[in-house]
C-alpha cells in the first residue's frame, strides 16, 4: 500500500514498531530510523546507489535488522505543490518497493535539505561533514515531520 495520507499509513501499521525514513536521490538514499513508540527519528545510513536491485537488497538489510513496519519516503514536490520529474521518480521507486510488503507513506519533503543544511552550518559542521550527513539527516527530517503528523492523530 502506498498512501499520501497519515491516517490512511497509520491504519496499516501495527500500534507500535520501528519506522524509516528515506530521502530518494539519484546517487544516494539517505536512511533514518525512529524509535518504536514513534517518538523521535535519528539519521541511520546512507545508500549509495547502484541498480534498484541493489538498492532494494540495501534496504531489506536495514528492514530486517530493525524490524522495520513501514516506510516513509520523502516526496520531492514542486514549491507550488505540483508534481516534478524527480516526483514522478520518486513515486516509481516508492511502487518498486511494494514486494517488501510494507506500507509506504510519501511525505512531503519541501524544505528538508535546505533545513537540515542550514543547521549544520549554524553548528559549524564542515563542508566535507555535511556532505556526509546531509541524505540521512534529511531522511531524519522528513521522518520526524511523519512521526509528528502520525502521534497527532
Amino acid at each position: 500500500m502506498i498512501t499520501t495520507a497519515a491516517s490512511e499509513f497509520a491504519a496499516a501499521l501495527p500500534n507500535a514498531g520501528r519506522l524509516a525514513g528515506l530521502d530518494v536521490g539519484t546517487k544516494t538514499i539517505g536512511v533514518a530510523l525512529c524509535d518504536a513508540g514513534w517518538s523521535f527519528a535519528s539519521p541511520d545510513k546512507t545508500i549509495i546507489r547502484k541498480k534498484f536491485s541493489l538498492d532494494l537488497e540495501a534496504l531489506k538489510a536495514v528492514i530486517a535488522a530493525q524490524s522495520v513496519v513501514g516506510l516513509v519516503v520523502g516526496l520531492p514536490l514542486n514549491m507550488d505543490g505540483t508534481d516534478s520529474p524527480r516526483t514522478q521518480s520518486t513515486r516509481a521507486f516508492a511502487r518498486n518497493l511494494l514486494p517488501l510488503a510494507l506500507p509506504v507513506l510519501l511525505w512531503d519533503e519541501r524544505w528538508s535539505t535546505a533545513a537540515v543544511e542550514r543547521a549544520m552550518i549554524a553548528a559549524d559542521v564542515s563542508r566535507a561533514k555535511r556532505a556526509e550527513r546531509v541524505d540521512s539527516a534529511a531522511a531524519a527530517f522528513i521522518l520526524q515531520g511523519a512521526i509528528d503528523a502520525l502521534t497527532r492523530a
